[in-house]
């Protein structure tokens, strides 16, 4: 699932451009770059290696293999769109990878149905993320709010109970950004597994899927320390305030 909240940027807009915060919003802008461009390029890559497969049977194969069978492969448009839903019990697929048979896709469809068989087996991660879900919702639809009336020209950060509950509410989604780094790299790890095992792909490719999904996970691994490196800060000014 995808989630928007307030981004770096934006935060700094909200408490004048410090240096401190600029610093870190640079330095996880530049890291977050070099993963993401990485990240594309082995994509871009590996879409060339055409397999047998296109991604929505390596899907329904695996999910077959794994003894699924109330899940729905289905198409969603848009690009890097690609998720499990767990209540609606369908793996989602964008169109470039539903119906296209290269490496690529094919570690993506994997990916996406690791997710369904921790969904199956009750993965204590995967289980802790999806209770999260409704309380991240809600901090992101506050720190936006409060991002606004700080944009607005509401002096919230110089009045101590809102610096509170901004750093309450950004503490829930960096948790809930570092709980997800399990859930992704167990599900890679899940599908690397099954795509070793199926012969559906040979082993110099099976070690190139496994280098695309790594550099997928690092995005999460970026955003993740990027939002601790945030929350720290705002810890740190918050505890400054308390000794003024």
């Amino acid at each position: 699932m995808n989630f928007d909240f307030i981004t770096t940027s934006q935060m700094a807009m909200i408490m004048g451009y410090s240096p401190t915060i600029v610093i870190i919003f640079i330095a996880s802008a530049i890291v977050s770059w070099w993963v993401g461009h990485t990240m594309r390029r082995r994509f871009t890559e590996y879409s060339q290696i055409p397999i047998r497969y296109t991604g929505a049977q390596i899907a329904e194969i695996m999910l077959r293999e794994n003894g699924i069978h109330d899940v729905q492969v289905i198409s969603t448009p848009g690009k890097l769109t690609d998720h499990y839903d767990p209540t609606k019990r369908t793996v989602n697929l964008s169109e470039s990878v539903y119906g296209t048979s290269t490496l690529a896709a094919a570690a993506v469809a994997a990916h996406e149905c690791g997710h369904a068989v921790q969904h199956q087996k009750a993965y204590l991660w995967l289980t802790m993320r999806s209770k999260m879900v409704p309380a991240v919702q809600f901090a992101g639809t506050a720190l936006n709010f409060i991002m606004i009336a700080g944009m607005l020209g509401a002096a919230l950060f110089h009045t101590p109970m809102f610096l509170y509950v901004w750093v309450g509410l950004f503490a829930i989604t960096t948790l809930f950004s570092f709980v997800t780094l399990p859930v992704e790299f167990d599900a890679s790890k899940r599908a690397l597994a099954w795509l070793g095992s199926s012969n559906l792909s040979s082993s110099i490719e099976n070690k190139k899927a496994e280098n695309a999904l790594f550099w997928a996970a690092m995005t999460y691994v970026v955003a993740a320390l990027g939002s601790l490196a945030m929350l720290i800060y705002y810890i740190s000014m918050l505890l400054g305030r308390r000794e003024e």
